[in-house]
């Protein structure tokens, strides 16, 4: 089973946010997740609260093969929890 880290949409039209979840690839984009590890709120003003982490759980993850979307790596690169190979 091949695992991927990506966003899921969540929010009303206009206002989204997005939950990192891991998920199995063959899923649709809101579609069952294995296990949530964190938050992505777009729209929020203050840096701190747009990205939300469980950063021990990703790591284990990524330890595990999971890969993260062009995106998530983006996001996880901001926090400097996924350091980007190339």
């Amino acid at each position: 089973m091949s695992v991927k880290i990506r966003l899921k949409r969540f929010g009303t039209r206009g206002r989204p946010f997005y939950r990192l979840i891991v998920i199995d690839t063959r899923a649709a984009r809101d579609g069952r997740a294995i296990e949530e590890v964190g938050l992505y709120h777009p729209i929020e003003r203050e840096e701190e609260q747009q990205i939300r982490l469980k950063e021990d759980r990703i790591k284990s993850w990524l330890r595990r093969g999971a890969q993260p979307s062009p995106t998530v790596r983006r996001l996880l690169n901001k926090r400097d929890v996924y350091v980007s190979r190339t």
